[in-house]
């Protein structure tokens, strides 16, 4: 058996190794181990540190690079008329007149094409559909990027129309006593309708799809009492409108105030144009007033807008530019007042960036309107279309379709 002779020491020793805080290991390699701990943390916050400042510089870099020349490079050779227009769809070129529309890819080569005769085509767009008609006319024709989706016979003359992501078709069309609303899907199969009379309602001067076509935004322009208001109105075709007379979901009255323009920029947000000021409405069940600004007696010349901002054109005439630019959140927040001075044919909002041209000449500009590139074309432009990469942009010429590449 084990024998201890001392045992005093015994104890003494036993009862030192169970010592709160003793482990029985040499403190100066605890604190060893403890110190090494505190580097390692140390240097990986640093490194952590170094990285995120460097993702930042590098980021800031790249958001704030300006270009100074632009590379162009030719595609494809592509032809139309004088009075065929372009325009931009989901990436994809569409050219259209009076006698059908074709569709091109970014690089110009055809996709398809569809005959028909108007007198005046009229293109609406939504996201990478394209609804074309002709005012007082009877039929629309509904494409994607893909092809060609159907035809609407809307068998009375057409005043207005605008369409959805999905290919819905809502349209304004004048019947003997009233004036109709129908909605179509592309095929042209009728989804909903309901009538307007001036002495009831109103008559409907705009209206607009959300993307889902869940709701229908109009602008009814009424006299009251020897003046004139706008009501505008928003219809839910969903399950929350179908309990509703007419599918109405909510409303706004504008004495005194014409409205000429409305228009949805996403799933949840609308806009309103009047004579004196911008609206904002939220929600995708029943939209509500979200906010206004006045513009006091200055007309707007153009509105421009993607499904995150909305632009307005102003004549400016000072010493800052020729044109003023104040965009929009879409909470309806003023959040960028710039200034230009080239005779703009159309305004982009991509990727924070705004794009203004015409067929001459661009001007690049980031969201805190700092000029990014200031340069002009070789050849008359008709489209200018953004691509996935920020310095780079496919550009439509009469003749031709081409890249430029930003440096």
């Amino acid at each position: 058996m084990a024998e201890v002779r001392d045992f005093s020491s015994y104890a003494r020793k036993k009862n030192n190794d169970s010592t709160p805080g003793s482990s029985g290991v040499d403190t100066s390699y605890k604190e060893k181990i403890r110190s090494h701990k505190l580097k390692v943390f140390f240097r990986t916050i640093a490194i952590a540190a170094i990285v995120l400042l460097t993702v930042i510089v590098v980021y800031v870099s790249w958001r704030d690079r300006e270009y100074s020349e632009a590379e162009i490079s030719l595609d494809a050779t592509i032809s139309n008329s004088a009075d065929s227009k372009v325009i931009s769809l989901g990436g994809n070129i569409v050219q259209y007149s009076k006698d059908g529309v074709s569709c091109y890819s970014s690089t110009g080569q055809p996709v398809w094409n569809q005959t028909y005769e108007m007198q005046n085509p009229i293109a609406h767009t939504c996201n990478s559909v394209i609804a074309i008609g002709d005012y007082n006319g009877h039929n629309i024709y509904v494409s994607n990027t893909n092809g060609a989706m159907g035809v609407v016979d809307t068998n009375l003359p057409i005043r207005d129309f605008c369409v959805s992501s999905q290919g819905v078709v809502a349209a304004v069309l004048d019947g003997t006593d009233v004036t109709w609303i129908y909605l179509y899907d592309s095929e042209g199969n009728t989804l909903a309708n309901f009538k307007t009379t001036m002495k009831d309602s109103g008559y409907p001067i705009s209206i607009s799809l959300s993307p889902n076509a869940e709701l229908l935004c109009v602008s009814y322009l009424y006299p009251e009492e020897g003046a004139l208001k706008t009501s505008v109105a928003f219809f839910n075709f969903g399950s929350v409108g179908q309990n509703s007379i007419d599918n109405y979901a909510s409303g706004y009255d504008y004495p005194g105030v014409v409205v000429p323009y409305v228009q949805f920029i996403n799933g949840n947000t609308a806009f309103a144009l009047s004579d004196d000021r911008i609206m904002f409405y939220a929600g995708d069940q029943k939209p509500v007033s979200k906010s206004e600004s006045l513009m006091g007696d200055e007309q707007v010349r153009a509105v421009y807008y993607n499904d995150s901002y909305v632009g307005l054109v102003f004549m400016n005439g000072t010493e800052d530019g020729d044109y003023r630019l104040q965009v929009y959140n879409g909470q309806g927040d003023l959040i960028l007042t710039t200034y230009f001075d080239i005779a703009y044919s159309d305004i982009i909002f991509n990727d924070k960036q705004i794009i203004i041209y015409n067929e001459d000449e661009c001007v690049i500009k980031d969201m805190s309107g700092h000029d990014k590139y200031v340069g002009s074309f070789d050849e008359p432009v008709k489209v200018m279309i953004p691509t996935n990469i920020r310095s780079r942009f496919t550009l439509v010429t009469s003749k031709n379709v081409a890249t430029m590449n930003l440096k």
